[in-house]
């Protein structure tokens, strides 16, 4: 664990909030958001918000659009479709699994993998479930509440002992 520590400490950064959204239930649509308040139990307004739960929120690298749209041989896939909370650039999203991170004024835990669910044929068309393995990002927890707003660095606290 000792190697894996100082590797991910060693990390790029800090990352970007390039997007945010909520869904206020399981098969309600995404809603873009500006900025969104992280309470006891994950987001504001988002349906997976229950304390005491591993998934709280989720995270997506921004990066993994483009290489999703060219899986799916399309131009562009938008983020609503991919039913994630946050979206992060210039910071590897994987890596934030093992770690304590500040975003904005709140702090998150990794954790765990989020990997896609059958939505992703609904959302994506045929091959969209097969196209997000490996790219649905992870799961956080809430450790300190506060806001997230578009544009927000992304800083690496701590990597977390397994």
């Amino acid at each position: 664990m000792e190697i894996l520590r100082n590797l991910l400490s060693d990390s790029t950064g800090p990352g970007k909030v390039m997007w945010l959204g909520t869904s206020s239930t399981p098969r309600a649509d995404i809603i873009s958001r500006q900025q969104v308040e992280v309470v006891a139990g994950g987001l504001e307004d988002d349906h997976h918000c229950r304390p005491g739960r591993r998934r709280q929120i989720t995270l997506l690298q921004y990066e993994h659009l483009q290489t999703v749209a060219t899986l799916l041989g399309i131009e562009r896939v938008f983020p609503e479709a991919l039913r994630r909370n946050i979206l992060i650039s210039k910071l590897s999203v994987a890596s934030l699994r093992y770690c304590r991170f500040q975003i904005g004024s709140a702090v998150l835990q990794g954790s765990g993998a989020c990997p896609p669910c059958s939505r992703m044929e609904e959302n994506l068309g045929t091959g969209g479930y097969a196209a997000m393995l490996g790219h649905g990002g992870i799961t956080a927890t809430v450790v300190t509440l506060g806001t997230i707003r578009i544009g927000d660095p992304v800083t690496v606290l701590e990597v977390l002992p397994s």
